[in-house]
């Protein structure tokens, strides 16, 4: 306890110093202090406990219970200090790239890539820390043996129990090599268009249209078939289908998609083109596109455009909406006789 509370006194002395040093500086610095603060603690209490052990009096079963102890929890400091220097990497790594921004699929890329790789080290750094620490206590080093020769059994064993686990685990790293995803692109899975909203150890959360959330797990996206509307670019072009009467003044309308398109900021300027692309026995199929810089953007985009021309043809063109034609033909006279007599019979 002499030894502790020292420690602690120092400790506390120190940060608060450095807490004020730090408080008019940006963010990264005040949460640096604050990761930082658990394992500069559990630090100091090694080092005083340490001190304190070799000058107290102790016997030799105290002394080797007490270097045990120390041992233990020097090797959970040092996987502490691994796991908070992988935050602190992995948060300066990401501060040279914004999500928000217009043209963020580089920010994704390195941002999806960086979030999956360090849960993976997380999880693995969690593992050797424990398992260097249970090997420090002579009952756990005396099955080893033991249980080396029945590995091949506890392998199979523990890989069936363990296969929704591992399978994606493994797609994970794969996802984060080969970036099938990434942080917020546009997909359609299971019929559904969203976002993806966040990428675990596991699974993945994609935010829909309407707030609803679907959760999938990785390997989905490794074994089954999406779209993904934003894997290269976020641009996308957007497609607007009318159907009107053979009588629509086609040039008149492509000039209007354009007037339409202008009149809009959803517009990224780069495509607009209408076609007639396919006929039926009563009415023209004409295709028009227009193109934005993102997903959102070019469904809104489709939006506005199909209100702006069907509302100009209504207002402009009523001749031009799908219709309905009957033929009425009249009969000759001699035809129109034989059904009067016809009918009298």
């Amino acid at each position: 306890m002499a030894a502790l509370l020292p420690a602690l006194l120092a400790h506390r002395i120190l940060f608060r110093i450095i807490s004020r040093l730090v408080q008019s500086r940006d963010l990264f610095w005040r949460s640096l202090v604050q990761r930082t603060e658990g394992p500069v603690r559990l630090g100091l209490i090694v080092v005083a406990l340490s001190l304190g052990a070799a000058i107290a009096p102790l016997s030799a079963g105290q002394a080797a219970v007490a270097r045990h102890a120390l041992a233990i929890c020097f090797i959970c400091l040092v996987g502490w200090v691994a796991l908070t220097a992988l935050h602190i990497w992995t948060t300066v790594y990401l501060r040279k790239f914004k999500l928000d921004s217009e043209d963020n699929l580089l920010a994704r890329k390195h941002t999806t890539q960086s979030r999956i790789l360090k849960r993976v080290a997380s999880v693995l750094i969690v593992l050797v820390t424990a398992s260097v620490a249970l090997m420090t206590f002579d009952g756990v080093r005396q099955y080893g043996v033991s249980l080396l020769a029945s590995a091949g059994a506890a392998g199979i064993v523990m890989g069936l129990a363990l296969q929704p686990l591992l399978k994606n685990l493994i797609a994970g790293v794969q996802l984060a090599v080969t970036q099938p995803i990434r942080l917020e692109d546009a997909v359609i899975v299971e019929g559904e268009w969203g976002n993806v909203e966040e990428i675990t150890a596991t699974y993945v959360v994609v935010r829909l249209w309407d707030w609803r959330r679907m959760v999938l797990p990785l390997s989905y996206f490794i074994e089954k078939p999406f779209q993904n509307w934003t894997r290269e670019s976020a641009s996308l072009i957007g497609t607007v289908m009318l159907y009107v009467d053979y009588s629509a003044p086609i040039e008149a309308m492509r000039r209007k998609l354009e007037e339409v398109a202008r009149e809009t900021p959803l517009w990224d300027r780069r495509v607009v083109n209408m076609q007639v692309t396919d006929f039926t026995p009563d009415t023209m199929q004409v295709r028009m596109l227009v193109s934005a810089s993102s997903a959102g953007r070019a469904f809104d985009l489709r939006c506005w455009v199909r209100e702006q021309m069907i509302g100009w043809l209504q207002a402009e063109h009523p001749g031009a909406l799908p219709r309905q034609r009957a033929e009425i033909r009249r009969l000759p006279r001699d035809a129109a006789w034989m059904e009067e007599a016809v009918a009298a019979e």
